[in-house]
């Protein structure tokens, strides 16, 4: 995550037709809303700034009954996190994820359209993840909901290991993340992926900003195992995941949602407020496109509604 970098405001960065006409055409737009800043909306409030943006979807980091009432009825589709604290208790304790199901899911659905159940945003200890995502599932199935409601669980790009070429990545941690993939496989889920080209670029001398930015550029890569040309590091830090899906046993079956993705606009090499406008349209523009593993539209989440001028580096 960013952590206390500056992130503007969203809906200072698009104009409403240019939001929703790209919109239309990806799987799924999103905007990660988080809470750990100072003078924010409320909940009721912010659910209306999505609506009058045309944002379809949101991620939000742990279950808040005051958002899941506003979110009723509004045609928002959520990606709701247990929170990373929950984490432990859920795994360890079969009823607690029940009661989590419960209050949090059960208590909404379908009036608010909860997608995806998200246990653990970039937390290390796999086992205590996969437990508590088995649990959460187990749950969500004894009501009803395992085939409308998906659980899984976010990454970051540090759990990949040669990344380059895209075809090459393989998880750091094979025997912790083979048995996740296999569960999101059996289970039809995808494996959400906090994507950040800005963290390459920034703690390397190599890369083109406007590789990064996805702006037209003299670089491009290809990937000799494949044939496939990549004219944007987004695209190859996607592919990356994909190839270490399918050598973990995803088999193919197993998307990548990008789950947070986004760039600073200050305190850092090339965090600028136009490069951040920039990334941030030019990816909305490109998500309707895939990535040329696998073309079409994807699901990704922009990171973020607002600035959380109180968060941890």
């Amino acid at each position: 995550e960013f952590g206390t970098r500056s992130l503007p405001c969203l809906q200072q960065q698009w104009s409403l037709p240019r939001f929703a006409a790209a919109a239309t055409s990806v799987r799924a737009i999103g905007v990660c809303y988080g809470v750990i800043g100072s003078g924010l909306p409320s909940k009721s409030d912010v659910v209306q700034l999505y609506k009058s943006n045309g944002i379809t979807s949101m991620r939000f980091y742990f279950a808040d009954k005051d958002l899941l009432t506003a979110l009723r009825g509004s045609g928002i589709s959520l990606a709701l996190d247990v929170g990373n604290d929950k984490v432990g208790e859920l795994a360890s304790d079969s009823a607690a994820a029940a009661s989590w199901v419960r209050d949090n899911v059960q208590a909404y659905y379908p009036d608010v359209d909860i997608r995806y159940v998200v246990v653990g945003n970039e937390v290390p200890g796999a086992a205590s993840v996969l437990q508590a995502m088995q649990n959460v599932h187990a749950a969500l199935a004894s009501a009803g909901l395992a085939g409308n409601v998906r659980v899984s669980t976010a990454v970051k790009m540090d759990a990949i290991e040669n990344s380059s070429p895209p075809s090459s990545g393989v998880f750091k941690d094979p025997a912790a993340m083979s048995p996740i993939v296999q569960f999101l496989a059996g289970n039809g889920a995808p494996l959400l992926a906090n994507v950040y080209p800005y963290f390459a670029y920034e703690y390397s001398d190599g890369i083109d900003l406007n590789y990064a930015l996805f702006q037209p550029s003299s670089t491009t890569v290809t990937d000799p195992a494949n044939g496939l040309v990549y004219t944007n590091l987004f695209d190859a830090m996607v592919d990356a995941v994909r190839a270490a899906l399918d050598k973990a046993g995803g088999g193919g079956g197993v998307d990548v949602v990008v789950s947070e993705s986004g760039w600073p606009s200050a305190d850092g090499k090339g965090a600028t407020v136009d490069n951040a406008r920039t990334y941030n349209q030019n990816l909305i523009n490109h998500a309707g496109k895939g990535t040329p593993r696998k073309p079409g539209s994807m699901e990704v989440y922009v990171f973020a509604m607002f600035n959380e001028n109180q968060k941890d580096s």
